[in-house]
């Protein structure tokens, strides 16, 4: 049930509706205390008559119009905004979207104006005319200036912010964020000894029984330490085969367990993991770099043709790669009493790398200036890393780089500046020193 519960507030914290929605209560019961406050003895009366002058009907009409216009306003601005948040997917790709549903900004603003409407038509209802039964309750019609006045400098806030927004550059440095957030949660600073991988861990599996899940979609929340309780308490080990962002078909093989007759193994296994309709950022490593790649995979497309995104997407790849040059990727074996209990699958150094640059290299073959960077990026990223196996993975995709740019550059000067970038790569693997050395 955890990794439900840690899904379901995941949700809940991604919603667009979530702040919206509790805006507008605040806005009702707002209503509804500065009503019930009216003429009570901690208002001074001469206060009161400053805050509004006028009488029933003017009261009305007041209310009426910041209503009116809150929800007018409201609705064009959104509808507005959602055309161009379409015709930008288009160029950024539609998963970027969720970048401007999860921003508080666009939430508190949309949540201020109906948290506004729905004030002004509590207090509205209140008001009463005729000379026996004549109430204005002036103190909730200074609350509903005030709101008008907040939803005024809101719009004006809005209407920068969603310019900005939509800014290239900006978007990558939201995706940035978030990658470097899931980084930073799938890596922890190199410690004396290097954690036990599973690829580590000599197990006998073969009389293990397979663990089915009945369920469809892709895996979102795992929560390992859940299912290592289940398996001290009954003697049991897992050997999961999937992780994060995997997908996961009805009825397809999630674990192995062993022994093989120990009962409760699906239960353990489905109630420790949660599925979602769709991919998400957080666990799912290369789900967040993916979505850094797209951008600049569209951007080297025929109809875009905009290098210059791509470059800037390799920028903040290679920011990333420097950033775990002094990290390791967090263990993917549970051990309990001395015991290995629990097995999965984790991201490494060499998927984290074939993810970022495979996919840009191959739809960017035909521009020099990107494939150019790329070599200077894996250069600069190679000046920091000193582990071993992880500049032989740099240097396995500078060689693709090499061999991409040898058979699509038509310049001989484009095939020299590679080559000196990868002479450069070469000696920064070599002997260390300053990447931008880029002479022959």
């Amino acid at each position: 049930m955890g990794a439900r519960l840690h899904k379901l507030i995941h949700d809940l914290r991604t919603t667009f509706w979530l702040v919206p929605a509790i805006l507008v209560s605040l806005g009702v019961l707002a209503a509804f205390w500065a009503v019930g406050a009216e003429g009570a003895d901690w208002i001074p009366e001469p206060l009161l008559a400053l805050l509004y002058e006028g009488g029933e009907s003017g009261a009305r009409t007041l209310l009426g119009a910041i209503a009116t216009s809150t929800i007018g306003v409201t609705g064009t601005l959104f509808s507005i905004t959602i055309a161009a948040l379409t015709l930008a997917s288009s160029q950024m790709g539609p998963r970027l979207l969720d970048n401007f549903t999860r921003d508080r900004g666009n939430q508190v603003v949309l949540g201020v104006f109906l948290g506004t409407f729905a004030y002004c038509l509590v207090v509205l209802r209140q008001v009463r005319g005729g000379e026996d039964d004549l109430f204005v309750p002036r103190l909730a019609l200074a609350g509903a200036m005030l709101l008008g006045g907040l939803c005024v400098a809101l719009l004006v806030y809005y209407v920068h912010h969603m310019s900005s927004r939509i800014n290239i550059d900006t978007v990558i440095d939201l995706v940035r964020r978030d990658f470097f957030a899931a980084l930073d949660s799938q890596t922890q600073p190199k410690p004396d000894v290097s954690p036990l991988q599973p690829a580590d861990v000599d197990l006998d599996w073969s009389d293990a029984r397979p663990v089915p899940d009945p369920r469809n979609g892709y895996l979102q929340q795992l929560e390992t330490d859940e299912l290592a309780d289940w398996a001290v308490a009954n003697g049991a080990r897992v050997r999961l085969l999937v992780r994060p962002g995997d997908f996961i078909m009805a009825g397809g093989c999630v674990a192995l367990v062993w022994p093989p007759d120990v009962e409760g193994a699906q239960e353990a296994v489905v109630g420790a993991t949660a599925l979602s309709a769709r991919r998400t950022s957080g666990a799912d490593l290369e789900y967040s770099a993916r979505q850094l790649v797209e951008v600049a995979v569209r951007a080297l497309s025929p109809g875009i043709n905009d290098p210059m995104t791509a470059i800037a997407v390799l920028d903040q790849l290679g920011s990333a790669l420097c950033r775990v040059a002094n990290r390791t990727f967090v263990s993917g074996v549970t051990v309990r009493d001395g015991r290995v209990v629990v097995l999965r699958p984790v991201s490494d150094y060499a998927g984290l790398v074939d993810v970022s640059f495979d996919m840009i290299r191959q739809n960017g073959a035909g521009a020099p200036s990107v494939l150019i960077r790329m070599l200077e990026i894996l250069a600069l990223v190679a000046e920091q890393e000193r582990d071993a196996e992880r500049l032989a993975v740099l240097v396995s995709h500078a060689d693709k780089v090499m061999s991409d740019g040898q058979k699509a550059f038509a310049n001989d000067r484009d095939l020299q500046d590679l080559h000196q970038r990868h002479r450069a790569l070469g000696r920064v693997v070599a002997h260390g020193g300053p990447a931008r050395r880029t002479g022959p």
